[in-house]
């Protein structure tokens, strides 16, 4: 085994460091060879030889471990400090959700003790005194495989038909959000759980639809729509037909060319006045129906899971603090055509070249 120059030891494992050296010295002074010395105390000869040469120009003082410039630089009352500014959490310190990243707690160190962390750094100094890197357990829902050899059929054919007619390949999907943020990452102490603070009051919902487009040779892109529902008088709670039949025509509009839109049959999407659309628009529009519940098959789902990664542990004092997040992650989105190809490889369907 080699022991470095002090590099990531604590304070019982430097001791029995020096105390390899101090026995080193006792073998080179009764003339013992560096092979030797190697193999009686199993360390390298390459440590051996860099032991020899400093007894040489030092003796036994120059032998003793420096310590390393990579030690934590912070004292026991500073670390201790620390961790109780952890504690209170992100939002204590000015950052809007409360997810303990080692960025954020890079730049709390410098904050606080004038001391300069590489984010490596701070990964080192919290996994040395007890904490990790957490997120609560999730269980998937198992799916019909009879289900998903149908939506696997329904999909091929939407591709070939998109291919025939050099058509974008179109799917749409909605999801919403309310004041409860969703759950994310954090740094906490190892074995307790992290605990995040939510409004336990609030009403409103923040509804999205999106459409994620898709063509051989062209850059992807991404439409949406946001509404905000915070449940005054009149004020509709989601989208409408009329929404679901102007993001097709915009989309139409900006992507030049007929579409392959494929969704599932929520009850919305089947309402006469869509179907009759649908119907009337044929020569640029055609529609594939999936089940419900096709998340693993959709990738503007993972859309969805992009936008509510960085929106985990919001801590919004109002419904328009959690619009504003969403859509500027959806702005982030559109500028970022590589992201939304990665939607549809993290689906399995990639579209013919």
């Amino acid at each position: 085994m080699r022991y470095a120059q002090g590099v990531g030891l604590t304070d019982s494992e430097r001791t029995t460091q020096e105390r390899l050296r101090l026995q080193a010295v006792e073998r080179f002074e009764c003339g013992q060879k560096n092979v030797e010395v190697a193999a009686v105390l199993r360390i390298s000869v390459r440590s051996v030889e860099r032991w020899r040469r400093a007894w040489r120009e030092g003796g036994e003082a120059g032998v003793l471990s420096k310590g390393s410039p990579g030690r934590p630089r912070l004292s026991e009352i500073q670390i201790a400090r620390l961790e109780r500014e952890l504690e209170r959490g992100p939002l204590a310190h000015g950052w809007s959700d409360q997810r303990w990243t080692l960025a954020r707690i890079k730049t709390l160190i410098g904050r606080l003790f004038h001391v300069s962390y590489t984010v490596e750094g701070a990964w080192q100094l919290l996994r040395r005194h007890g904490w990790s890197w957490q997120q609560p357990a999730r269980r998937a829902i198992e799916r019909d495989h009879s289900a998903i050899e149908v939506e696997e059929g329904d999909l091929a054919a939407g591709k070939s038909i998109a291919a025939e007619r050099g058509a974008w390949l179109v799917f749409e999907d909605e999801a919403g959000q309310s004041l409860t943020p969703p759950r994310a990452r954090t740094w906490g102490r190892r074995g307790c759980t992290p605990v995040i603070r939510v409004r336990g009051r609030g009403s409103g919902r923040v509804s999205m639809v999106g459409m994620t487009c898709y063509k051989p040779g062209q850059q992807s892109r991404l439409f949406y729509a946001v509404r905000e529902y915070t449940g005054r008088k009149d004020q509709p709670k989601g989208f409408g037909w009329r929404d679901f039949r102007d993001l097709m025509v915009r989309a139409r509009i900006q992507l030049g060319g007929p579409i392959v839109l494929v969704w599932d049959n929520v009850r919305l999407h089947l309402v006469k006045q869509l179907r009759e659309f649908i119907d009337a628009n044929a020569d640029w529009l055609t529609v594939f129906q999936l089940p419900t519940y096709a998340p693993d098959l959709n990738p503007t789902e993972g859309v969805w899971s992009l936008v509510k990664r960085d929106i985990g542990n919001l801590a919004a004092a109002n419904l328009g603090e959690v619009t504003r997040a969403v859509k500027r992650k959806l702005n982030t989105l559109q500028e970022r055509p590589d992201v939304i190809d990665g939607c549809l490889t993290g689906t399995g369907l990639m579209p013919d070249p």
